[in-house]
Formats: C-alpha cells, sequence, structure tokens
C-alpha cells in the first residue's frame, strides 16, 4: 500500500536564531533553485531585507508607501508556530529594514511602528524616514486563478547560503485561493525559504500577496528527506484601502509604544520635595496604563528640584533618536546654571517600553555644555533657554528641536534673544545679528520668545524688536530646515506689519510673533505637502470694533501668511473678533489679546488641504465674559476660505466640553494645543485652585461637527495626585 507524505509548512521568518545572520559577500545558488537579481536590475526595488533584534530573526518586505512596508505578522510574532497575534506599536526588538538591498547598498531606516492585521499574516511596518528614491509596488486588484504563475522574491536562506544580502526569485503555480491565502507550489524544484517571509509575491507583476508558509523543501537547514516545494501566500490584493487609511493617518503622542495615545502635562509651579515652584510634569498613559511624574528629583532626569526652576514651562515631542516612542523635550527656563540665575535648559527625556525613562540616556541641553552653538555658549543671567519650544521632523524624515532663548544678550545688548536649532548630534544658533538673518539685534528684541516649525520651515519670533521707532512691534524671521555650507540654516524671509504685503501697520505694543503656529499643506496641483501656512499672534494689537470707530488698545490680532517651497509667501488674510458687519463670533474688545496662543493643525495632511482639514485655535485669554474680566475663550478658524463662515468660539460652559462657567482670571486660552484628533485646553490660572486640563474632542470646536463627551484632569481627581498648582500650564 503506498502512501502521500503531507508536507509541513512552516513560517518562513521564525527562526532565523538558530545561526549567525552575517552577511555572506559570496554567491548564492538562489531561493532554492531560484533566480540571483543582479545588482543593476531594480525591477524589484521596493523588496527589503528585515532583521529583528540583534539578528534574532531576518524576514523580507515589500515597500507600499514611502512610508510603509508590508511584511508577515509571523516575522513579528514572539511565538509564530503557536498564533499569529503581534501588538499594534513600537516593535518588542529594534527592528531595522533596507529597501532594495543589492550587495552593500540599500536605503536603510528603522521600523518604528507595527500596524498588524487580524484575519492573516500581514503587518504594515512604518519606517523612521521615507524612502523617495523608490517606487513602491502597485497592489493586484484580483485573484489569479487556479493554474497561474506567480513571482516571489525574498532575501531568505538558498541551498547554501543562510542569510545572502541578494534577492533572489522563484515562481509559483496557483493550487487555490481563499479569502485571505492562496495554496502554492514552487515550479522546477523552487521553493521559498526561512528569511523569505513577508516577500512579495507577484501576479502580472503587481503585489497579490506575501510568502508565508512553506515547506522548505532543499533549503539550507532543512531535512534533505524534504523535497516538497508546497507554500501558502498570505493575499494582500485586497488590502489597498486599509494600506491607504493606516499610511495616511496623523501620528499620536506614544511614551510607551503601546498605539495608544499619552498625554504629557507641566504644572511649572508645583512643589517637589519641599521646594515651591520647582515643577514637574505629568504623564497620562493612554489605555488606562497609568499616571507618572516626572521631576527632577529622579535619578535619570538632570538637575534637582529647587525653587523658582519651573520644569515643565514648555513642552514639545518628537520621536528624536527614530525608535517609535515618543520622546519628550521638556525646559527649565528659569533654572539656575551655576552662578547665572534663571539661564535656563532643556532636555530631551527618551520615551521606550516602560514610558518616558525607560529608554536611552537623557539629552542635555545647557549652554557652555556639549557641542556646536550650545556647547559654545555661556550661559548667563536671564537668558531663560527653553522660554519656547517646537520639535518635528522635515520633509525627508529628520527630527529636530526649535529652543527659544529670549533673554539672550548679544555682545552688550540685553535680551536681545536668540534660538538653537538641534538636529543629529549637534546645533547651531540663530539670532539678528548674524548677517544674512534679517532686522538687526537690539536690546529687548525678546529673539525667541516663540518658536514654531512644520517640515518644511521655521519660524521665530521677537515680539519686543522695535519697528520704525515702535517699541514692541514685533517682528519673525523664517527659515527651511536646510543646513548650508556655512553649517547654519537657510533664511527665508523676515516679517513684520511694515512689509508692503501685510494688511496693517507697525505700532508701538503690536507684539507681532508673540505667539507663532506653522503647519504643513498640500496645494492643489501638487503631489504632497509643500507648502505651509504661517499664522502670526499680535495679541497686543489695537483694532476697530467698527469702521469709523476708535481702536480698542491690545484687542489682538493673528495674520496668516502662505509659505511656498521656492521661498516665497503671500499675505493671506487676518483673524480676529467680530463687528455688527460681519459674521465672526465675538466682539472685538480692549485687552482681549487674542493671538496670544496659537495652535495649528493639518488632519489630512497628505490630502489636498481644504477648510475641513486646515484648522487653527487662537487663544483670547483676556476676554472679558459678562462680570468675569479674563475669563478667556479659544477661537477656532478655517485656515482657509472666509473666517466666519468657519469659526467657533469655545467658553466655559457653552457645552463645547470645558466645564462650568465663565470665571475671573481663569484665562482659559492661554494654553492651547490642537491636534487630530482633540483641542487641549489648559486652565493653569483657575477656577480649579491646582489648575487643569481639559480634553475636548476635535467635533466639538470646529463648525458642523457632532459634540462627544469631554474629558478633564485635575489633581486630586481620577488617580491624579493632588500636588498642583499650575496643572495645564503646557500640553502635549
Amino acid at each position: 500500500m503506498s502512501s502521500t507524505r503531507r508536507p509541513r509548512l512552516a513560517a518562513l521568518g521564525a527562526v532565523l536564531a538558530a545561526g549567525s545572520l552575517a552577511l555572506s559577500a559570496a554567491p548564492a545558488a538562489a531561493v532554492t533553485g531560484g533566480t540571483p537579481v543582479a545588482d543593476s536590475d531594480t525591477t524589484r526595488a521596493y523588496a527589503a531585507k528585515i532583521t529583528v533584534g540583534a539578528h534574532d530573526r531576518g524576514c523580507s518586505a515589500v515597500l507600499v508607501d514611502s512610508e510603509w512596508l508590508l511584511t508577515a505578522a509571523s516575522c513579528f510574532a514572539e511565538n509564530p508556530a503557536a498564533s499569529l497575534a503581534v501588538p499594534a506599536g513600537a516593535p518588542a526588538r529594534p527592528t531595522t529594514a533596507v529597501v532594495g538591498l543589492s550587495g552593500t547598498q540599500g536605503a536603510e531606516r528603522n521600523v518604528v511602528e507595527i500596524v498588524p492585521r487580524t484575519d492573516r499574516d500581514v503587518v504594515l511596518a512604518r519606517l523612521s524616514r521615507p524612502v523617495t528614491n523608490v517606487a513602491p509596488a502597485q497592489l493586484a486588484t484580483a485573484a489569479p486563478t487556479a493554474g497561474a504563475e506567480l513571482n516571489f522574491a525574498g532575501y531568505g536562506r538558498t541551498k547554501t547560503v543562510w542569510a545572502p544580502s541578494q534577492l533572489h526569485t522563484g515562481t509559483y503555480t496557483v493550487d487555490s485561493t481563499a479569502a485571505t491565502s492562496a495554496g502554492v507550489t514552487g515550479k522546477a524544484g523552487v521553493a521559498a525559504c526561512m528569511g523569505d517571509t513577508g516577500g512579495p509575491v507577484l501576479s502580472g507583476g503587481k503585489l497579490f500577496g506575501l510568502n508565508s508558509r512553506s515547506a522548505q523543501g532543499g533549503c539550507l537547514g532543512v531535512d534533505e528527506a524534504e523535497t516538497s516545494t508546497a507554500g501558502v501566500v498570505a493575499r494582500v490584493d485586497d488590502l489597498g484601502s486599509w494600506i491607504a487609511e493606516k499610511a495616511a493617518a496623523t501620528r499620536i503622542t506614544d511614551f510607551n509604544g503601546d498605539a495608544v495615545e499619552d498625554i504629557a502635562v507641566g504644572d511649572p509651579m508645583a512643589t517637589v520635595g519641599g521646594h515651591t515652584t520647582a515643577g514637574l510634569v505629568r504623564v497620562v498613559h493612554g489605555g488606562g496604563k497609568g499616571i507618572a511624574e516626572i521631576n527632577q528629583d529622579l535619578a535619570w532626569v538632570p538637575g534637582d528640584a529647587e525653587a523658582g526652576d519651573h520644569f515643565g514651562n514648555h513642552l514639545a515631542t518628537v520621536d528624536y533618536n527614530e525608535d517609535g516612542y515618543t520622546d519628550l523635550v521638556v525646559s527649565a527656563s528659569e533654572e539656575n546654571v551655576g552662578s547665572a540665575v534663571d539661564a535656563g535648559f532643556v532636555d530631551i527625556l527618551f520615551g521606550g517600553k516602560n514610558g518616558l525613562g525607560s529608554g536611552p540616556a537623557t539629552r542635555h541641553l545647557e549652554q557652555g555644555s556639549g557641542n556646536g552653538s550650545i556647547g559654545a555658549s555661556a550661559p548667563e543671567e536671564g537668558d531663560r533657554m527653553g522660554a519656547s519650544l517646537a520639535a518635528g521632523t522635515t520633509a525627508e524624515g529628520r527630527p529636530w528641536v526649535l529652543i527659544g532663548t529670549p533673554g539672550e544678550a548679544l555682545g552688550s545688548l540685553k535680551k536681545a534673544g536668540a534660538a538653537f536649532y538641534v538636529y543629529g548630534d549637534t546645533n547651531v544658533t540663530v539670532n539678528q545679528d548674524i548677517s544674512d538673518v534679517p532686522g538687526a539685534a537690539e536690546a529687548g528684541d525678546a529673539f525667541g520668545t516663540s518658536v514654531s516649525g512644520d517640515a518644511n520651515f521655521i519660524a521665530i519670533g521677537a515680539p519686543g524688536d522695535a519697528i520704525g521707532g515702535n517699541a514692541n512691534a514685533g517682528n519673525l524671521v523664517v527659515l527651511s530646515h536646510k543646513i548650508g555650507a556655512d553649517g547654519r540654516l537657510t533664511v527665508v524671509t523676515g516679517m513684520d506689519q511694515n512689509n508692503e504685503k501685510i494688511n496693517g501697520a507697525a505700532e508701538a505694543g503690536d507684539e507681532f510673533g508673540e505667539a507663532l503656529a506653522l503647519v504643513a499643506y498640500r496645494p492643489s496641483g501638487a503631489a504632497t505637502a509643500t507648502d505651509s501656512i504661517l499664522a502670526i499672534g499680535a495679541p497686543g494689537e489695537a483694532l476697530a470694533p467698527e469702521t469709523g470707530a476708535a481702536q480698542l488698545a491690545g484687542a489682538g490680532n493673528v495674520m496668516l501668511v502662505h509659505l511656498k517651497p521656492n521661498g516665497t509667501w503671500d499675505y493671506m488674510h487676518a483673524l480676529n473678533q467680530g463687528s455688527s458687519t460681519d459674521d465672526r463670533s465675538g466682539t472685538i474688545e480692549a485687552g482681549d489679546h487674542a493671538g496670544a496662543a496659537l495652535s495649528a493643525v493639518n488632519t489630512a495632511p497628505r490630502s489636498v488641504g481644504s477648510a475641513a482639514t486646515l484648522k487653527v485655535a487662537v487663544g483670547t485669554p483676556g476676554e472679558d465674559l459678562g462680570s468675569a474680566t479674563d475669563a478667556g475663550a479659544v477661537h477656532t478658524f478655517s485656515l482657509l476660505d472666509s473666517a466666519g463662515a468657519n469659526d467657533l468660539w469655545v467658553e466655559a460652559g457653552d457645552g463645547d466640553g470645558v466645564p462650568g462657567s465663565p470665571a475671573t482670571g481663569a484665562k482659559l486660552g492661554s494654553s492651547i494645543h490642537f491636534t487630530p484628533r482633540n483641542l487641549y485646553a489648559g486652565m493653569p490660572y483657575g477656577p480649579a485652585a491646582t489648575g487643569a486640563l481639559h480634553v475636548l474632542p476635535f467635533p466639538n470646536v470646529v463648525t458642523g461637527g457632532t459634540s462627544r463627551p469631554a474629558t478633564t484632569y485635575q489633581p486630586g481627581q481620577g488617580g491624579l495626585p493632588a500636588n498642583g498648582k499650575y496643572f495645564g500650564y503646557s500640553v502635549r
């Protein structure tokens, strides 16, 4: 009696830890029996080689978007033989990918985020930086029929080489198809081997699926008695909309890499270890994973908690070391450095599996220490390094941090101000005493009072700058992220209200540039977000409530500017409160200080910008409401289209999510942070004695949205420690 041996189909990438992953420089025969791809052949440049951990596993993958790979879940599953379940978020072990690897050439990136499927052996893997010189693979739109031929590729074992650095290809015949997979058999003795898992499987040149399992007949390290070339392919031809949705999703703040949004809240006046106004940051981990307190008495945080440090008064977030965990940039701008009172410094606190402090050692940025311009500068009394912060990534994906130091003296010019741009392992200064930076350094300019940036540009405000003899009229400078041959950032332009493009004129006390918000967007006709909109706050601006009426001091104004990739710019229009002759919310009044704080957001940065996707929140902390003086409000607008048709007014008790009623001195709008999901409104000045943070869902604060329940965080409630003074002063 004869019998037919059923082949055992094994996950291809699960056991590479069984031997060394040292790359072999010698040519290999193939994916068992397949064909090596010549270095000059870029047809499959979208194929990628993945290395998990310290060469614990190796897999293959395929580029389907400039920032995303498709690969097999089994590459990341803890025990793929038992389960293909993979948690979303940062990979459990450091993972690298080389796209288009051929010999020693290819685009190497970190894998920083995993988005798994639950119905098949597939994950999306986000890269630390986009790969822009390789065309992504195009998805097939239908499954091939039985008997059709498929071409597959991978960087897995061959008959003689454990982990080749050369791509190999082979041909499958389709045996059968199911909803999420296809059964295949390798032709002419070709089989997929370990390390080929996740590699592309093509039908008619389009991506149909990924290598998933194989009998591995003829592969190095497999029983020689095994001759079957049968395999299973995970289908991806039906995942186009899923890939597009995930690739377009905006990033969240995620300090512990679990794919759930976290919040960092600064309280710079909090008492720490008996030291009043030392300051702290509280981190609320999403998904109910607890609350952490960060202060300078922790061993991993530089400095010591001391009265008046104001640690946490400004915050910014970025994945600075590109490992998939959000890092927190935090300042203590009134920290004494040696004998220099209020010199200030900044720290980058790195995220990790267990949140902030569980990643690499903190990077400390202090004048007179380290390298670059920061190392070459001396800490001086009143520098207030870190009085403003911004952080992000360039269009190429390079992380950066921008640090305002408005009290910096330039020679004998007190409080002329400066900013430091931090990138990689170095940094460079920007100030108005540099020859090509617009404006001239003067005492009291306070250059660096405000900073903002996006993927295209950065902006630095000097609201104390005198323009045409008008004290505190204010100006700003815009720079690109390009580093010139002199090691400095490339200047784009300078602006003040005497510029002929800007509606209005520079006047004493305008404080033009007191607040800034930059956001990148994709204009019509462009393929990517090449342009930017800059919102400029002038909270001291005097405005007339009606035509011909007297101007009201300190009403406040916001001006919008369109920045183009060629360095030119156009004035768009102003945003301010309403009058009897327009349809904007609110009423222009003295002392409102509209534009004292700004935060802008693009909810769909890959799509052509629209009135619905580009928004700005304008803080108006001096707003009087009824008998409540300085109760404050937040006014949201579209950055495109007319103001009145797209604005919404937010005040306490109006149903948008800020509880209670307007309170004297609450100054709602002094601390705001806008994201595609929420508007964070900090209320450090009350009415709660500890301060509070209100998280308003995005639909609550834009026109046409359907209100959802808001969330309030307040010391002493919901698990937060009771210690608090200015909780909500800063938030990210």
